[in-house]
């Protein structure tokens, strides 16, 4: 303890404020003009001035930066691109580029959105998107010199804005750059290659496109705010530049620990990087987020002039030190009196100590599939010496196991198990002094019963749920176990009220029935084979929860299975499109590859449908026939809601829904199609009764664009939907 506290004492002796050097802007493009085909650079000779080739502004969705009034957006298959005669930064000087993108989900090539250069040795700096999925960055961010190359792997095509930003000090190797997305240091390189950064560039900066290979490295999406610096800034300006502003940041930032870390010990040093205009720090520290973020009186721990303060030591903050298991927040506020903007504040920050019982359990709490030969393991909690472990098949024998043999080690083999049977685990740790009791841990070994569909657990679960599972790998029939009573279920046998049958190998399903709302449901599936003499395998006991509205469709079901097999359930299968009927329809539903429901771009859960129009025909629309929910008039529902996503690269065309193939109601936006972000629709069901449709019996829900009663030519766009629900009052 007291030499922590000498270090501690001379630690805090030699911490200053350092302030931050400014760096050069040496060419900067606002894309603020919003029409005609030339840009000004706002900083730059007027070499730097651009020519729009085939690109087109965009104002009604542009980055979310102070003072930005438009944004240009560029189509790849068009070779759209921004043309300057600046020739950017050569040779191995250090850099900056940041810019604002928002890649489209359609990204299908290199997507270079800064570059300059020939395609010779050397000569290529290509600041661009990662379209190789092979090292498992697809869409991430890329830097490629020609010869070297390092690469992120954040992915940024979701039709989101993003600040992007990469650095590199002078004579540094491509290992050496540092990426920033929204403002953040992009952890880990997935992939570089080759050697130093040296770029002798013989061809001009490039907006949005390659200057050495035009065809094959355009960007599909909007860019905005692009700016070259001469020198390496570090995050915080980074996050200046990210604000709109220059290159000073008024805010406290890089925090250590980092934010959300774990230390395992009961006092701290936090320190921080000042903001560029602070002459002194209002420090908040304390338990509750709420009260760091109020500035709440009880975790204001004074003003100083260091970047570093101690807690968890007499005269210091929580003097009688920190508790194992707790999380503390804290914030830093940057003050200069002079400035009228001060103070500025900060973000809330947080830090964790370890639990005294044991954490992070190997296999994980509730898994499935584990080897027989599975050696558990664990973290040890905090300041423990020993470990005492209780392992059985028995939920309550093992919560009321005592007096086992310690260890040492954080690691248990319990020996050859069983197949298709769920077993228990708690560790209790001993620090020298106490005992603390572990929580419960359970797995099931390989060969049971799993994938359980509704997963367990699940929230808003459909009425009129179809259980699935997958069967073990002895099994040959199941028995199926089902009810509200969670222990009644847990304990039932073919006797009890709660068993509702048996099926054989290749019929894993149960149909549910029609359930209550908003309730809590529990199923268990036990296998067995007569061959084997460990024959029945009583299995885990799963439970979800039926939503409070209808689900019409959230596009979870939806499948990549080939047609014609057993399961198939392609989501183009179930909306009809234009497809097969192109000269009236303009419509395909799906991807054009697996998984052909969308997986990236979703509202809720996991999937939803991407569905393109071209309403060169006159309209586009997708059907779905209704199997179930066809009454919309149960429980009071009155309100149909629909949720969508766009793009602003989208051709404005009507959004309008039909019921029975008869009766229509529009969205009253008729840029609707150009919504960037997941909009809720919410339609009133007296506006489709009223035009005489029978809601209690809906059977057909049909999504399009354009005019259904008098179709007119018109322009095409990529949309996403989701979750379509009917919501009682």
């Amino acid at each position: 303890m007291y030499r922590k506290l000498m270090y501690l004492v001379s630690f805090a002796l030699v911490m200053s404020v350092a302030g931050n050097a400014s760096a050069d802007l040496v060419a900067h493009w606002r894309l603020d003009e919003g029409s005609g085909n030339t840009t000004t650079a706002a900083i730059g000779s007027p070499d730097a001035d651009g020519t729009l080739v085939g690109a087109t502004w965009v104002t009604a969705d542009v980055a979310p930066i102070s003072g930005s009034n438009a944004a240009v957006f560029f189509e790849s298959a068009n070779s759209d691109r921004i043309e300057t005669n600046y020739v950017g930064i050569l040779g191995q000087a250090e850099r900056t580029v940041t810019a604002w993108i928002k890649a489209e989900p359609t990204q299908n090539n290199n997507a270079v959105f800064v570059g300059w250069g020939l395609n010779n040795p050397t000569e290529r700096y290509s600041f661009r998107l990662n379209a190789s999925a092979s090292n498992g960055s697809h869409w991430a961010l890329r830097l490629e010199i020609q010869g070297s190359y390092a690469i992120t792997q954040t992915p940024l095509n979701d039709g989101q804005w993003h600040h992007v930003a990469v650095t590199n000090a002078e004579g540094s190797s491509i290992e050496q750059v540092s990426f920033y997305v929204d403002g953040q240091l992009e952890e880990g390189l997935s992939g570089t290659s080759g050697g130093g950064v040296i770029n002798t560039a013989s061809s001009s900066v490039v907006l949005g496109n390659s200057g050495h290979a035009v065809g094959g490295y355009g960007f599909d999406g909007a860019i905005d705010d692009v700016r070259i610096y001469n020198e390496a800034l570090p995050e915080g300006q980074i996050q200046a530049v990210m604000q709109g502003g220059g290159t000073t940041y008024p805010f406290a930032f890089r925090p250590s620990p980092a934010d959300g870390a774990m230390i395992e010990d009961t006092w701290a040093i936090l320190s921080w990087s000042p903001g560029d205009f602070a002459l002194s720090h209002d420090v908040y520290i304390g338990e509750n987020f709420d009260d760091v973020n109020a500035g709440a009186e009880s975790t204001f721990q004074g003003n100083q002039t260091t970047t570093l303060v101690t807690i968890g030591f007499p005269g210091f903050a929580f003097p009688d030190g920190l508790l194992p298991g707790s999380t503390y927040y804290w914030r830093i506020d940057e003050v200069n009196d002079t400035e009228p903007n001060s103070p500025w504040k900060g973000k809330i920050w947080s830090f964790s100590v370890p639990p005294k019982t044991a954490y992070f359990p190997d296999p994980a709490d509730g898994a499935e599939s584990i080897a027989v030969d599975v050696q558990l393991s664990w973290t040890g909690g905090f300041g423990s010496k020993l470990h005492t472990v209780y392992f059985g098949d028995n939920f309550d024998d093992v919560n009321s196991a005592a007096g086992g043999p310690p260890q040492g080690s954080e690691t248990y083999t319990p020996g050859p198990l069983e197949l298709a049977k769920t077993y228990y685990w708690r560790v209790d740790e001993f620090d020298a002094v106490d005992t603390f009791k572990g929580d419960i841990w359970s797995f099931t070994t390989e060969g049971a019963v799993g994938s359980p569909q509704p997963a367990n657990g699940a929230v808003d679960v459909t009425q009129s749920p179809v259980l699935t599972w997958s069967h073990g790998v002895y099994a040959d029939s199941h028995e199926v176990y089902f009810g509200t009573d969670k222990d009644a279920v847990k304990n039932a046998d073919t006797s009890s009220t709660e068993y509702k049958g048996t099926g054989n190998l290749g019929s894993e399903s149960y149909d549910a029935g029609n359930l209550e709302w908003d309730t809590t449901y529990y199923w268990r599936i036990d296998e067995a084979n007569n061959a084997s003499a460990d024959s029945p395998w009583k299995g885990p006991l799963w439970s979800f929860t039926t939503a409070n509205f209808l689900i019409i469709d959230d596009f979870e079901s939806y499948n990549d299975i080939n047609e014609g097999e057993p399961g198939s359930n392609r989501i183009y299968l179930a909306w009809i499109d234009g497809y097969d009927n192109p000269a009236t329809n303009g419509s395909v539903v799906g991807n054009a590859n697996a998984p052909f429901a969308e997986q990236t771009i979703v509202h809720g859960g996991l999937q939803s449908m991407p569905m393109s129009y071209d309403n060169a025909v006159g309209k586009s629309e997708a059907t779905l026939t209704l199997t179930s929910n066809r009454d919309w008039t149960v429980k009071g529902v009155n309100t149909l809601t629909i949720w969508f996503r766009g793009s602003v690269g989208n051709a404005t065309e009507n959004l309008y829904v039909v019921l029975n193939d008869s009766t229509v109601v529009n969205h009253d936006n008729p840029d609707a199609a150009q919504k960037t972000s997941w909009t809720q629709w919410n339609i009133d069901l007296t506006r489709l009764a009223d035009q005489g449709v029978n809601l209690a019996n809906v059977n057909t829900i049909t999504l399009g664009f354009g005019n259904r009663s008098n179709p007119v030519a018109g322009g095409s766009g990529m949309m996403y939907f989701d979750d379509i629900r009917l919501y009682a009052p």
